[in-house]
């Protein structure tokens, strides 16, 4: 990526965090990102109520409320109804007025295989940013949704879910992190960043290399979907999530008790994931605490730790 100095960017690529932050004054700073992909189930309503989602997430992650969207969409226009055109954008508008913003336009063009995504823009106090650069030794790291979406939607595309976990995968794709990043900006936390396709592994590492730390985590407080464990020892597993895995070999280092099919669990490339917040510890309690109050899963994952190689590593135990 070509680099832009400009004292006014607050947040760009150099950190891979989850949207860019331009300040327009000592007041008011712009939050944007965009996110699209192909469809992960079939049905067209929910595979438009997954996107919007999972854009809207990054606004989350970054502390902000989303204001203006802009759908992007492509569409085999020739050999699917148009009617499914409709049914997935009715499922992104419907996440949007739940989360609060307005859809404002977009663009389309005629395409072999639908894509649909959004481009979001929230607006925030420069002051009041929460970025995946700020994560400090010692904090807790907070995870609000389960891992192993990436292999669920892979089983369902195979005909290989069941249909009590295609519809407990499709619930937690469905749910708006907006309750979490409402409850998180409230207590005040040091760093933030949404899972989805680098996996839990891949997006924990961008946070410990932008925050210059390490972190341990503890593989058994990770919360995981059901049969998750069972699909992926049967070799279901997206590419990408293998991918994922060995992109990250110099970066995590595994405890000799942590199976296969865990490592590829906690790299699994997620769509709309769950927030990774790392909390002071002296506030990690109440975050917990507030966070299940307000109905969103809360679990401690693990913590932040020294690392003096500034590469972010990470340490996988039991």
């Amino acid at each position: 990526m070509p680099v832009f100095d400009d004292p006014n960017l607050l947040v760009g690529a150099s950190t891979a965090d989850d949207a860019g932050v331009y300040k327009v004054n000592d007041e008011l700073a712009l939050v944007q990102t965009v996110d699209y992909f192909t469809p992960v189930v079939d049905d067209p309503f929910i595979f438009g109520q997954i996107t919007a989602t999972n854009a809207l997430s990054d606004i989350y992650a970054m502390g902000a409320k989303p204001m203006t969207v802009l759908n992007i969409i492509a569409f085999p226009t020739n050999e699917l109804p148009l009617t499914d055109l409709a049914l997935i954008l009715q499922g992104g508008a419907d996440k949007v007025k739940e989360a609060g913003a307005c859809i404002v336009g977009g663009h389309s063009i005629s395409d072999k295989e639908p894509k649909y995504g959004m481009a979001v823009t929230a607006l925030i106090h420069p002051d009041k940013v929460v970025t995946n650069a700020g994560a400090k030794e010692g904090d807790w790291l907070v995870l609000t949704k389960p891992l192993g979406l990436g292999i669920i939607t892979t089983a369902i595309k195979r005909g290989k879910a069941s249909e009590k976990v295609a519809k407990e995968a499709i619930q937690v794709m469905t749910t708006l992190n907006k309750d979490g990043a409402e409850v998180m900006t409230r207590i005040g936390v040091n760093s933030c960043t949404d899972i989805t396709g680098f996996g839990f592994l891949g997006h924990l590492w961008e946070m410990t290399k932008a925050s210059k730390v390490g972190a341990k985590i503890y593989a058994t407080n990770v919360p995981v979907l059901e049969e998750a464990n069972n699909l992926v020892a049967q070799g279901i597993c997206p590419g990408g999530t293998k991918k994922n895995l060995t992109f990250l070999q110099d970066a995590v280092n595994f405890d000799h008790s942590i199976t296969d099919e865990m490592k590829l669990i906690l790299a699994d490339a997620q769509t709309s994931g769950g927030l990774l917040i790392a909390v002071p510890p002296e506030k990690g309690r109440k975050l917990v605490s507030e966070l299940i109050l307000a109905g969103v899963p809360a679990h401690v994952v693990g913590e932040i730790t020294n690392d003096n190689s500034g590469t972010g590593k990470i340490m996988v135990l039991e």
